[in-house]
């Protein structure tokens, strides 16, 4: 379950910047929606939504132009400034990146089970169902795949490993080229994220962390990846 104590202005500013860094529906300089129809769209009075704006205002996350709106003033990937953004460029090899997923994944895995809001939760098995179509249709997907491990990070409330995502997007981004050239990947991958989203909708957290593991374990197998 979602960690305790969170207010309920700080949960809609968590919804507002998942808005921006997963759903990628306000990028960087967009104008928010007025407060009447952004309170009617997340449910809330606007009083909450204030709140909330100002909590991601505090944050450098949105910025108030006075008489123009309320902007985006943040990278759609969420990176802030904790520095890790430099790793991201750095050039490492296919298997050290998917080492990098098989050390941290898992354990996301087990905290999203455990914390995940319901509406987040409702997040990671909508983009789980996108991923699972964009296969079946042969349409790129590396988008959707990305949103759908960032919907899980997110859901751990932990913000070092919400901010870690950007350099795991290059092990996902090569897994989805070197997938669309083998087919048994393509099929464990559909099994692999379905077997995830069952365990999470559960919120098992042991069989989530497990799931991962081998969907994992599964990729760099069939990549030729020796796993010591």
């Amino acid at each position: 379950m979602p960690r305790k104590g969170k207010s309920l202005s700080e949960s809609i500013a968590d919804d507002i910047l998942s808005m921006i860094t997963i759903d990628n529906k306000y990028a960087v300089g967009d104008k928010l929606p007025n407060e009447n129809v952004l309170s009617t769209e997340l449910q809330v009075s606007r009083t909450t939504l204030r709140e909330a704006i100002r909590i991601l205002v505090d944050h450098n996350v949105l910025e108030i132009r006075r008489g123009k709106g309320t902007f985006v003033t943040i990278p759609q990937d969420g990176n802030g400034s904790l520095g890790l953004e430099a790793l991201s460029t750095v050039k490492l090899d296919v298997k050290d990146l998917y080492e990098m997923r098989l050390i941290f994944e898992p354990q996301t895995a087990y905290y999203a089970a455990k914390r995940a809001t319901d509406k987040e939760l409702k997040r990671i098995l909508h983009y789980g169902k996108l991923e699972e179509d964009k296969i079946l249709k042969n349409e790129d997907r590396t988008e959707i795949e990305q949103a759908f491990h960032r919907s899980i990070a997110k859901a751990t409330h932990n913000e070092f490993m919400d901010r870690l995502m950007p350099i795991l997007y290059k092990a996902i981004d090569k897994g989805v080229i070197l997938s669309d050239q083998n087919e048994k990947v393509i099929q464990d991958t559909l099994n692999d994220h379905r077997m995830i989203m069952d365990f999470l909708a559960k919120r098992d957290a042991e069989g989530a962390k497990t799931a991962m593991k081998l969907h994992i374990i599964h990729a760099m197998s069939a990549f030729g990846l020796i796993i010591e």
